[in-house]
């Protein structure tokens, strides 16, 4: 199970940073993503980091950015968004795929799950 936390309503411009804590298993074994989903639109790759060795991919539309962290210490991934735009308002979900690092760094909603509760993230202009 994860659990996500950290969102909020920021201004444009503004940052935040989610945290995806796991609980009762480690994340060297996953490949751990974040998507999230906006009303009215399908779910949409953001980042996703390997559990075991830290490789990092992000979508287009947030690379320079978003950064994706991992501390296995904690067991728990952060996403730190920076320069937050009205486009990035949706609800952010946390979900682990245990797919070859090719096929899940391709970000797609297919190769991930299950699906949390998520956390909100608003940006107003």
């Amino acid at each position: 199970q994860v659990v996500e936390s950290g969102g909020g309503s920021v201004q444009a411009g503004g940052s935040l940073r989610l945290s995806c804590a796991a609980s009762g298993f480690s994340f060297k074994d996953y490949t751990i993503g974040w998507f999230r989903q906006a009303p009215g639109k399908e779910p949409e790759g953001v980042s996703c980091v390997d559990g075991y060795d830290g490789d990092a991919a992000y979508a287009d539309s947030v690379k320079d950015r978003f950064a994706i962290s991992i501390d296995n210490t904690k067991k728990t991934v952060y996403l730190q968004m920076n320069n937050l735009k009205p486009d990035d308002t949706a609800v952010y979900y946390c979900e682990t795929s245990t797919r070859p690092w090719r096929l899940a760094s391709t970000l797609s909603p297919a190769n991930f799950g299950p699906w949390g509760q998520g956390t909100q993230v608003t940006v107003s202009s």
